[in-house]
């Protein structure tokens, strides 16, 4: 990657903006589990930060999505892993398709909004029988008159309960012989405000700052133009959405693993046991050094595979390699740094212990480890009776 000035500005302005509009806030916002999205989002988006790549017709920056990579990795400055998630939900997840594919009248009314930071946005494919397996949603959307009907359910919504709308995927026909599972489902923009619609909150185990809930469609009445782009098209457009959403969630946790690394090595400089620090153990700063050079190796996949996305390169490989190598290096940084912090490690409110807890979903959210694996596998061709596709 080749940082331009204009980057390393969009840097500084988000830092400054997490250090000015939210790290004061977090013990607070972690102990009330949730934090007041529409009056954070709209001062990122009165700084033009919540439409970076998108077109400028609707409020956006017009810019490519190594700028989203540089954002990502700014707000990994925040003390919580919950906003930086709930802002990634928003700028880099559930508007992609919608930005892309969207007829303008859809744009104006739910993009345009979002961007300028009026609306909040949550994306809605995961259930309660089908979290990572996609194909296997069963919330439908049954087309009568000039509206779709909606009914099922939606399970782990980022957002979910303060959202204004919601990017959701639905069955829009029944699978056949000439309807597979991939190709009968459909995206749709649902204003969150629709009758017939009950949010539930889920309580977590980390992320505590950034709601969570479980959404019920009850004959959800919305109208078809609502469709991004074609029917029958969804399951498609939501990859193509995986791809930025594993990107941003790689890059999210660069700055935020080095952070951790920093405030391991000031703690057990200070910290003492059997006359010396717990620094001075081979064992302790040998192992910091590992972890930097992992967390700088999942910085230049990371780099590496955005300067391709930004090319026109089909990245799926690599976003997958990046999104297993960060959920598993996140997991192994938290973990060994806690080790290092002792029994302070194990206390509540100690920085550690919140990425600990904050980071296990790294490895879950946006397809699971083994998802990816199976996907890595898949492309090269290391699967049973698959050619590679490299």
């Amino acid at each position: 990657m080749q940082f331009t000035t204009e980057h390393k500005q969009l840097s500084e302005t988000v830092i400054k903006f997490v250090q000015k509009e939210i790290n004061p806030h977090v013990a607070q916002w972690e102990r009330e589990a949730q934090f007041p999205s529409h009056e954070v989002f709209k001062k990122l988006g009165d700084l033009g930060l919540l439409g970076l790549k998108y077109p400028e017709e609707f409020g956006g920056a017009g810019l490519d999505f190594s700028y989203s990579m540089v954002m990502a990795e700014a707000l990994g400055e925040c003390n919580c892993g919950g906003i930086p998630m709930a802002i990634g939900v928003h700028t880099d997840m559930c508007t992609p398709a919608l930005a892309r594919f969207g007829s303008d009248e859809l744009r104006r009314e739910f993009l345009a909004p979002s961007i300028a930071g009026d609306m909040v946005g949550c994306l809605g494919v995961s259930e309660a029988g089908g979290g990572s397996d996609v194909a296997a949603v069963k919330t439908t959307a049954q087309r009568v008159g000039d509206d779709y009907v909606i009914n099922g359910s939606k399970m782990w919504i980022t957002n979910g309960l303060k959202a204004d709308w919601c990017c959701l995927l639905a069955n829009t026909s029944e699978v056949s012989s000439t309807t597979p599972q991939h190709k009968n489902k459909s995206l749709i923009v649902v204003p969150m405000d629709a009758p017939g619609i009950t949010r539930q909150k889920i309580h977590k185990i980390g992320m505590d700052s950034s709601d969570t809930a479980e959404l019920f469609f009850d004959n959800v009445r919305v109208p078809r133009r609502n469709l991004i782009g074609q029917e029958g098209m969804g399951f498609t457009f939501q990859m193509l959405q995986f791809q930025e959403e594993r990107l941003w969630g790689a890059a999210g946790s660069l700055r935020s693993l080095d952070r951790l690394i920093d405030q391991t090595i000031a703690y057990t400089r200070e910290r003492k046991a059997f006359g010396k620090s717990i620094l001075d153990n081979q064992v302790v700063h040998f192992r910091l050094a590992e972890l930097r050079c992992e967390i700088e190796a999942l910085r230049s996949l990371t780099y590496r595979a955005v300067e391709a996305y930004v090319s026109g390169k089909d990245v799926t490989k690599l976003a997958s390699m990046a999104k297993l190598k960060c959920g598993r290096l996140s997991r192994e940084v938290t973990d060994s740094c806690l080790q290092y912090w002792g029994g302070m490690g194990f206390t509540w409110d100690n920085p550690i212990s919140q990425a600990y807890r904050d980071s296990r979903l790294i490895s879950i959210g946006g397809g699971a480890d083994e998802i990816m694996l199976g996907i890595i596998c898949k492309l090269e061709g290391t699967l049973p009776g698959k050619a590679s596709a490299k």
